[in-house]
């Protein structure tokens, strides 16, 4: 094999040039195909093992609130949960947080296009929307005046809904406008398995794990940090700039910007006006007559009773090439940002309580460089950095990345390299991406039948 590749320049710089993998099978070139996400049964969305019968009645007791869909005022038929509005980018939580299971991420045809009009709302689909996905939220970069942005702009309004109320009249954003001044920046959902385990994940042992194998990352050019919350000092770790410290702040934040609702954490609404005021959304929130517990709160225990993604080999793919493949993660320096596996602290919940936890993440922002950048800041995570995105689940998942522009594992590998620009940084993982390339083609096939197998 190598020899042909040595005989072959054309193909070594075409290799390199167009982001294509080769592998010999049977004397004839062929490219080394990412398997693409596991068909076949969820491998993610159960509950932990371990719960007592109490917790496992709360974590399902909590799933049919995450599942449930939330209308203006609680009056559709199907829709019964209320709140909705009066701007929003979906229904419900487990509209975004669908694939393989409740509590994932972006499945392969994006409901926004069918919620943008449900029940007779007047709303524009934004040209960045597709029915093939991935659902996206948008941010601004900048405000109109050219100072930082950053915020969540949602896409739809409730105008013209037949449980709107009567006069209402929030128009909705203009989209093409903002995207013709290349102004928009797009997340996709990010998966919650296992989030329980990951907010128990003491700031000791990530700032321990960020000082291991200081020289190998050093020689990489990978440093890193934590981002923190500016009130305490501990450690953020949600979402994809890890800008969110707790899953109740992650939930809450969630139901205001992307629902529209609010709730005990964000009592008001984000638009200005009277007529916000005439919508009769009510607060989702603890119940000070009964003391029941409000939305956030449900999703909050279904997200931390949630058990983490279960590994299996794609179809067709043996455990020697899956174990070759780690070796490989290992070596190119992957698994210097993507850590195996960290440890959870103590816990009430013994189901959480000082765990292996195989996330694959660092949980530390990382600068990515000008290909990645989204310039938005959050916390003390500035314009291209990235909490490591944690790899379990990666075996279903469609859509890669935090826009979801790669679909594919050599693509999203690749868009990790990015050269100093201006006012730009060089990505961290500029080393990593280049001991990649230099791969041989059937080590870049075992790579990726790991990266499926997680």
């Amino acid at each position: 094999m190598k020899k042909l590749m040595r005989s072959r320049k054309w193909t070594t710089h075409l290799s390199i040039t167009a982001g294509l993998c080769f592998l010999s099978v049977n004397g004839i070139i062929q490219a080394a195909t990412d398997p693409g996400a596991r068909p076949g049964a969820a491998d993610a969305g159960a509950p932990l093992p371990g719960l007592t019968p109490e917790q496992l009645n709360a974590f399902n007791l909590a799933k049919e609130t995450f599942n449930a869909i939330d209308s203006v005022s609680g009056t559709i038929a199907g829709e019964d949960d209320s709140g909705l509005g009066p701007s929003f980018n979906m229904n419900s939580c487990q509209g975004c947080h669908a694939f393989p299971a409740s509590g994932g991420t972006s499945p392969r045809t994006n409901p926004q296009i069918a919620v943008a009009t449900l029940h007779g709302a007047r709303n524009t689909v934004p040209s960045f929307l597709s029915a093939n996905g991935p659902i996206r939220e948008v941010r601004f970069k900048h405000n109109s005046d050219g100072t930082p942005d950053g915020g969540v702009h949602a896409l739809f309004v409730i105008t013209g809904r037949s449980d709107a109320p009567a006069g209402f009249n929030l128009a909705q954003t203009n989209f093409a406008a903002a995207a013709a001044a290349n102004n928009v920046s797009f997340r996709i959902p990010t998966p919650t398995f296992g989030a329980g385990l990951i907010e128990c994940i003491s700031d000791d042992a990530i700032l321990a794990n960020q000082a291991a194998n200081s020289a190998q990352k050093a020689a990489l050019g990978i440093s890193g940090r934590a981002n923190h919350s500016g009130n305490d000092g501990t450690i953020t770790r949600f979402g994809w700039k890890a800008q969110n410290k707790s899953l109740l702040m992650f939930a809450g934040e969630a139901y205001n910007v992307e629902q529209g609702v609010t709730s005990d954490l964000f009592p008001n609404y984000r638009e200005a006006g009277n007529q916000v005021l005439t919508t009769g959304a009510p607060d989702n929130g603890v119940d000070l007559a009964t003391g029941g517990i409000g939305d956030i709160e449900q999703f909050m225990i279904f997200m931390r009773l949630l058990d983490v993604p279960h590994r299996r080999n794609p179809p067709g793919v043996t455990a020697a090439s899956v174990a070759a493949g780690q070796t490989h993660f290992n070596d190119v320096g992957c698994v210097q940002c993507h850590t195996a596996t960290l440890r959870s602290g103590p816990s009430t919940v013994a189901a959480l309580s000082n765990k292996q936890v195989p996330l694959f993440s660092d949980l530390l922002v990382h600068n990515m460089g000008q290909t990645l950048a989204d310039e938005v800041s959050q916390g003390n995570a500035g314009p291209d950095e990235f909490r490591t995105a944690p790899l379990w689940g990666l075996g279903q998942r469609l859509f890669l990345l935090h826009d979801g522009r790669a679909t594919d594992l050599d693509s999203a590998i690749r868009a990790h390299f990015s050269v100093a620009n201006g006012p730009w940084p060089a990505s961290e993982a500029n080393q990593v991406v280049s001991n990649y390339i230099n791969l041989a083609d059937n080590q870049k096939q075992d790579l990726f039948n790991f990266l499926r197998s997680l």
